[in-house]
């Protein structure tokens, strides 16, 4: 499967500032930014840095990114499953997944995130993919945001909303560990009917799984 990626962009505004969001960008165009130091949700910043070139190496990797002038202050990358999960069971190649989502606070009400995602669909190639996002709600930042995990979890629906990703149920073990959690789901409309009823299968892998074994017997 040949990974195409078409560059798209679009204009936050944030008092007199304007942000732009724009992507997919490879490893030699961002690195002529510089990386906001607050983009700490998943590591130090200088090393989530590293993680995004590294990930804009990748055939099929995403980086879309929203920034001032000249530093990045937001971000979403798109890879394939890590190997060692259960979404790459099947190796299936078009199915990507959204790691990572990450905007400065200071720049959240300016509709960053949700311009992120839009960005993100802008390409057509994106309709060749099943899109996945795995949310815990033990990575949410409640406590900067003062939300509930519920009131928290209907503003992460609505960002994803925005790119088209919409819950779907799965027995994935962490995720059915706490009714807040989800995994999130957008097919795209070039995908195989094949794909899709793997990727069912790939939802639901304990029950495929104890099936296979009934059968077995």
């Amino acid at each position: 499967m040949k990974h195409t990626k078409t560059h798209y962009s679009l204009v936050r505004e944030k008092s007199n500032e304007s942000i732009l969001i724009e992507g997919p960008l490879d490893a030699k165009e961002l690195e002529k930014y510089n990386f906001h130091e607050d983009l700490i949700a998943f590591r130090p910043a200088k090393k989530q840095f590293e993680a995004l070139l590294y990930i804009a190496g990748f055939p099929e990797g995403r980086i879309i990114v929203a920034r001032t002038k000249d530093t990045i202050v937001g971000y979403v990358t798109y890879i394939h499953p890590d190997p060692m999960e259960r979404w790459s069971e099947f190796n299936m190649e078009d199915l990507i997944e959204l790691g990572a989502v990450e905007v400065v606070p200071e720049y959240r009400a300016a509709g960053v995130a949700s311009g992120l995602l839009q960005v993100s669909m802008m390409d057509d190639y994106m309709e060749n993919y099943i899109v996945i996002s795995t949310e815990y709600y033990w990575h949410w930042d409640l406590d900067k945001t003062n939300l509930s995990i519920w009131d928290y979890r209907k503003v992460m629906e609505k960002m994803m909303a925005s790119g088209g990703l919409t819950p779907a149920p799965t027995d994935d073990p962490e995720i059915i560990s706490h009714p807040a959690n989800c995994l999130m789901v957008r097919i795209g409309k070039y995908v195989p009917e094949e794909s899709v009823k793997q990727f069912d299968k790939l939802r639901f892998l304990q029950r495929h799984q104890y099936q296979n074994m009934r059968e077995g017997f």
